[in-house]
């Protein structure tokens, strides 16, 4: 075999492994997202991952959650006057993670981590019960990806949004789950 199928088979079987532990992402073309100027994280790879909750309905469809992307994004643009979504990735309990400002760009999730973090959250309310398996699962994957891309630190450290600011997101249920996940930091 000559160098450059050598290559290309050991690029492939690099490829084949990032994307096992990727979930399905829908990107911003596939939601409808409006277009948005954001400015580039500027400390990568992302020390920190903080945990959100939209506090809004939950979805189970793609046609729902692209749906829920789009009305988020207008609430974030029109009503807070922010330049994007504020969030980097949003899952929905479809088991797929929908791209928000995406990997490597600064977001407005939490005051004070935005700069240094990558900010995911799951589609609805999750005070009283937890997101289904297919979001905890892709939420989770969603993390493994992006340190395997190198756009989060292998040494990270995952916090919930109430950690940053009062708040009561991710929500008390949500929050106690992702206690238990790797890297949770208590001691913010």
């Amino acid at each position: 075999m000559n160098k450059f199928a050598t290559v290309l088979v050991l690029a492939s079987i690099c490829l084949a492994s990032v994307s096992a532990q990727c979930p399905r992402i829908v990107t911003r073309a596939q939601w409808g997202a409006r277009s948005a100027s954001t400015a580039q994280l500027p400390i990568r790879p992302a020390p920190w991952v903080v945990m959100h909750h939209t506090a809004g309905a939950a979805c189970t469809t793609d046609a729902a959650c692209a749906q829920q992307m789009r009305n988020i994004q207008s609430f974030h643009m029109d009503g807070n006057g922010w330049a994007d979504i504020g969030y980097n990735f949003l899952v929905g309990e479809n088991g797929a993670a929908y791209e928000g400002r995406g990997w490597g760009r600064q977001g407005a999730h939490a005051p004070g981590y935005n700069d240094r973090s990558v900010g995911m959250g799951v589609m609805g309310t999750f005070t009283n019960a937890i997101p289904n398996a297919a979001a905890r699962t892709a939420a989770r994957n969603l993390i493994t990806c992006g340190v395997s891309l190198g756009h989060i630190a292998s040494n990270y450290w995952l916090i919930g949004h109430r950690q940053a600011v009062a708040t009561a997101c991710p929500g008390n249920a949500f929050f106690n789950e992702i206690r238990t996940w790797p890297r949770f930091n208590p001691n913010v």
